[in-house]
């Protein structure tokens, strides 16, 4: 299918799921809140983007002012940087997550065949406009502004499974600081030993500020945007666990931001995944509920409370047979059942597959219903799965069995 049809496609929008998202709750969590223009109703971004003229300039409700997980604020990590750096970190947390594609994946040079490309990957609002994947979106902008060091938090989203540690949209904060010749060259190191070393220093502190004394390593990784990669590990709950992704800017951004003489780092961090770490919250869906239960378990400044389970209603399992099409993706079937069943949908998982001699494949997926406040009816779930069934034959091309 032709990109310009795909762009079209319902499956390519941001998908009626995120919809009734912004339509009942306001994207709202125990004391979580994401941006949403501060004026008119929150189905206004929705109709900017079914119009295909997303309002990029209209102003957005900052969300550190309200914004805490699990009782951790975004304030607890602004004021480690402002502390270890005399406040030079200046904050952002109001910019419009419509971004173009070249912000969001050119600039910060993503290869042009690079998976979060796809369609099946991204919310694509028009051929040229997503709602953005990562808070790098605004990095070169910002840089080409003049800022040295600065913080971004905000929403970000991503198509991707259904399971207890991902949802359509979370919450994300990068952090870049860039250095002087001036400042290197006293150091006695080159840019990049001297940006590696400064970078490893300061989140080694966050962490600490963060989690206690843990213990922690450095992973070599690969990341699209800096060069050298690092992920940090922490030595947690009797298992190593990844807090954050960073590395040394590559010049090349630096270059498109005008910036040539100088040296950078940047880091990026899911603030959800962070406070499902903190808290022992087993289930990202917990973080939308406004369920008393779960959002009197937390107060700000209380970085030592843990998750008290509450919810004892049992799962229910329905299985799906179908003949998968070449363009079947398993995010797009996501999509479908979160489109049909909300956040009563607990996980979407393949169980099964094979091939006949025609050559024709066949999947099977277990989809496991549970709300983590209610019971669920056998009626309920039963018009779910037969809505479900229905949406993926119209949406999807494939066969059931």
């Amino acid at each position: 299918m032709a990109a310009a049809s795909l762009v079209h496609s319902s499956l390519c929008r941001p998908s009626s799921f995120l919809h009734q998202q912004y339509h009942h709750h306001r994207f709202r969590t125990f004391a979580l809140s994401i941006p949403f223009p501060s004026s008119g109703s929150p189905a206004s971004l929705f109709s900017s983007l079914s119009s295909g003229s997303p309002q990029k300039k209209s102003r957005w409700a900052p969300v550190a002012a309200v914004l805490e997980v699990g009782g951790v604020k975004i304030n607890a990590i602004y004021e480690y940087f402002d502390a270890n750096y005399s406040g030079k970190f200046v904050k952002f947390d109001n910019l419009s997550p419509i971004v173009s594609t070249k912000e969001n994946f050119d600039d910060v040079l993503v290869p042009a065949d690079h998976v979060s490309r796809s369609y099946n990957d991204t919310y694509y609002v028009n051929a040229n406009t997503v709602l953005r994947c990562h808070t790098s979106a605004h990095q070169v902008e910002l840089l080409r502004q003049g800022h040295n060091q600065f913080l971004v938090t905000g929403d970000v989203y991503r198509r991707d499974s259904i399971d207890a540690t991902h949802y359509p949209v979370f919450h994300q904060m990068e952090g870049v600081r860039v250095f002087s010749p001036d400042e290197w060259q006293a150091s006695g190191l080159d840019a990049t030993s001297y940006a590696a070393m400064d970078l490893k220093k300061s989140l080694e502190g966050l962490a600490c500020h963060l989690f206690g004394d843990v213990e922690m390593r450095w992973v070599d990784t690969y990341f699209p945007f800096t060069n050298p990669s690092f992920e940090l590990e922490i030595y947690f709950q009797e298992k190593w666990m990844e807090v954050l992704g960073c590395g040394v800017t590559e010049q090349e951004i630096l270059k498109r931001s005008d910036r040539m003489d100088n040296v950078a780092w940047a880091f990026g961090l899911g603030l959800e995944r962070l406070a499902m770490v903190l808290f022992e919250i087993p289930d990202i869906r917990l973080f939308w509920s406004t369920d008393e239960r779960f959002t009197s378990q937390f107060s700000e400044g209380q970085l030592g409370a843990k998750f008290k389970p509450f919810s004892k209603f049992p799962p229910c399992y329905k299985d799906v047979s179908f003949w998968i099409s070449d363009s079947f993706t398993e995010n797009n079937l996501c999509e479908v059942v979160r489109g049909i069943a909300g956040d009563l949908v607990e996980e979407v998982q393949l169980i099964d597959n094979f091939t006949n001699k025609k050559g024709m494949t066949s999947h099977c997926y277990r989809i496991a219903y549970r709300s983590t406040e209610r019971s669920l009816t056998d009626e309920e779930i039963n018009q779910l799965q037969w809505n479900v069934r229905e949406a993926m034959q119209s949406k999807l091309n494939v066969v059931l069995r």
